[in-house]
């Protein structure tokens, strides 16, 4: 089966298609994917391939979950703060400004 990994910042998106045996796993299809970026000189950091959180077609999953011939494993970057305290503080910001 193939399954595409993909992992994207906000400069470039990354795309790597790996062929699996039927019941591989996300982990599986994580590993393919890191050797093919390796391949590639592409370095994302152990961390994200390791422990990073993952999804399916935007669903989270764990690694150990079975991969399905077509699926989109995506890898997530970290947040660099929680959105709902961005809300927060922003609303706070507006509330301190006259006409805001």
């Amino acid at each position: 089966m193939t399954v595409t990994v993909a992992y994207a910042t906000r400069e470039r998106q990354y795309l790597w298609s790996v062929e699996l045996p039927p019941g591989a796993t996300v982990a599986d299809a994580l590993a393919a994917a890191r050797r093919a970026a390796q391949q590639a000189a592409v370095h994302l950091g152990h961390e994200l391939w390791d422990a990073g959180p993952v999804g399916v077609f935007g669903e989270p999953r764990a690694r150990s979950a079975r991969c399905e011939d077509g699926d989109r494993i995506e890898l997530y970057r970290p947040l660099r703060a929680d959105p709902r305290a961005r809300r927060r503080e922003r609303v706070r910001r507006e509330r301190r400004t006259p006409g805001g």
